[in-house]
């Protein structure tokens, strides 16, 4: 047992994740009945992260903003940039796609008991409730827009602290990451739970009648991921992009694409941002921001699902129409919840720019949960892998007028 305990060990998490989902992927289709139980493991998994997550967030960034010393160079104006930047070309992406390739639906009910905001001014409202939450609320929740806020002011004002208080913050926070490793290391099991779970609830066979939906939304994503992100990352660091696109795809994609709720990877991605040897005062409040604002997956499925409504309604769209579409699923991606299906309510909004009623887009919403198995799945993979993709970037970026090589294969 020894033995193969180690050799587990030795095979990595990645390889570790493929086969907990090689495994449940063969119980739900051979004994999903008998091997009912398996699922609770993924529920555990994710109810992991979900509750150490927060707590990880408050204190990291209140630890960094403690420590940080005058004068020291941070790169959140870049990474903030390039999460704008990134998010509103994957919605021009997906608004051309959705031209290149119309697609029609055929509207169905599964939405209801859903509420979605009633406009822009409704995100914008529900952003700034949000940034004055109770703390213990918002840690409750997992409201990070709130933990955020709270972890930046309690920073700035610990920042004449003591010394030895500063320290007890640093070893909490220390404390806190190791607890997420430990979690960490059953993702595998997790992952398996997770699957299972799917595979046995949803089926694959309700994908099937949207398969050209699917085409045109995964095809946005991956074309964001493959193509746009890698000519914004050669565009700052003048290198070849791909070994670190790659690293982000695998090590932090994959888990996102099973739990599907990118606050619950925000451990992942802080684990990954320091194997790259990033500053920790950068990554430790850039990974939790772009989990509420870098949405490029979010912003394609607003786009490409509202512009398959007003497709299937025969409503005409003019050039400035769709790029005023491009923004507003910018701006509507940015106001998505972290948690799986997140963007879907978000749809309304954007539909509410062609007039189509409340009640048509919320069948388009239930589309998207109809097809949300590898929709969500795909979008959520897009935006947590973009998070370290586009943190590493702004700090590369840096080291390079700062004359300092970079090895991204190396590194990557």
């Amino acid at each position: 047992m020894k033995n193969i305990l180690k050799k587990w060990s030795q095979l990595g998490l990645v390889k570790q994740i493929i086969i907990g989902l090689i495994i449940g992927i063969i119980l739900a289709v051979s004994i999903p009945q008998a091997a009912q139980p398996v699922a609770i493991f993924g529920s555990l998994f994710v109810g992991a992260l979900k509750a150490i997550a927060p707590v990880l967030v408050l204190f990291l960034v209140m630890s960094a903003i403690a420590q940080h010393k005058k004068g020291h160079q941070t790169n959140m104006k870049s990474i903030i940039f390039l999460y704008l930047l990134g998010t509103f070309l994957a919605a021009l992406i997906a608004v051309i796609a959705s031209f290149i390739f119309p697609v029609g639906l055929t509207l169905t009910k599964g939405a209801e008991g859903f509420t979605a905001p009633g406009g822009v001014a409704e995100v914008l409202k529900t952003l700034l409730l949000n940034v004055v939450d109770n703390p213990v609320n918002a840690i409750a929740n997992g409201n990070y827009i709130g933990i955020l806020a709270w972890a930046i002011l309690l920073g700035l004002a610990l920042r004449n602290a003591p010394d030895t208080t500063k320290t007890l913050i640093s070893n909490f926070s220390e404390a806190v990451s190791k607890m997420v490793t430990w979690v960490i290391k059953f993702a595998p099991l997790g992952i398996m739970g997770l699957v299972f779970e799917s595979i046995t609830t949803n089926g694959l066979e309700s994908l099937l009648s949207y398969g050209r939906l699917l085409a045109v939304l995964l095809g946005c994503m991956f074309f964001v991921a493959l193509v746009v992100n890698p000519i914004i990352v050669f565009a700052a660091i003048k290198q070849n992009p791909y070994p670190l696109v790659f690293k982000c795809l695998k090590e932090s994609g994959i888990t996102a694409f099973f739990t599907r709720s990118s606050a619950s990877n925000i451990p992942v991605n802080m684990r990954l941002c320091e194997n790259l040897g990033l500053n920790k005062d950068n990554y430790s409040v850039s990974i939790p921001l772009g989990a509420t604002i870098n949405m490029a997956g979010a912003a394609v499925t607003i786009s490409v699902l509202t512009l398959a409504a007003v497709h299937t309604l025969g409503i005409q769209v003019d050039i400035p129409t769709a790029i005023l579409l491009s923004v507003l699923s910018a701006i509507s991606a940015c106001g998505a919840s972290g948690v799986a299906g997140g963007s879907l309510l978000l749809i309304p909004l954007a539909c509410s720019l062609f007039g189509i009623p409340a009640d048509v887009a919320m069948q388009v919403v239930g589309v998207g949960f109809i097809i949300g198995v590898l929709q969500d799945s795909c979008e959520t993979a897009l935006n947590s892998s973009t998070d370290v993709l586009f943190t590493a970037t702004a700090e590369y970026k840096e080291w390079r007028k700062e004359g300092k090589k970079i090895d991204i294969q190396k590194t990557a």
